[in-house]
């Protein structure tokens, strides 16, 4: 099989993006520079669209009837303006999503790693050595249980201090 390039397969290159979140993060920082500046230029359309529209009277116009006849053109400019603000957020979100992706991927291989260490150590516990007889033979007797009373209010009828 003979090496494909980039002009035989010319989704290589977003493949190679897409496996990369810094690449990733930078190509969507490109888009979303340029589509920051078409927003600031179509906001600038907006105004001077604006500007002229509501400014252009035809004889016998009455009161706000060329605010009327503007209102269509400028909420239409105004409408993609907001749909370019909702693409930039969603770049951004897009960059951010992507790198915490990869951060939730190591951290499951970590998680996974340490569930199966303590997997293995509730399977196969160490030998610990038996405990050695300290110098309190005999203050307790052989029917305690859970360890015996740990104060003297406790005793309830067992042994007296």
């Amino acid at each position: 099989m003979k090496d494909m390039s980039l002009f035989d397969d010319p989704d290589a290159a977003l493949r190679e993006i897409a496996q990369n979140p810094a690449a990733y993060a930078h190509y969507l920082a490109d888009f979303h520079r340029v589509v920051l500046d078409m927003a600031a230029k179509l906001e600038v359309l907006q105004r001077e669209t604006r500007v002229h529209c509501r400014g252009t009277r035809v004889e016998g116009d009455k009161m706000g009837q060329a605010f009327l006849r503007s209102f269509p053109v400028e909420k239409s400019l105004a409408d993609v303006i907001k749909h370019l603000k909702g693409v930039t957020s969603g770049l951004e979100k897009s960059a951010h999503r992507r790198h915490a992706h990869d951060e939730k991927v190591k951290e499951a291989k970590k998680r996974r790693k340490e569930k199966a260490q303590l997997k293995e150590r509730k399977n196969n516990p160490p030998l610990q050595a038996a405990p050695e007889n300290s110098g309190q033979q005999g203050v307790q007797g052989p029917d305690m249980s859970y360890g015996g009373p740990t104060s003297i209010y406790s005793l309830d009828r067992r042994e007296s201090a």
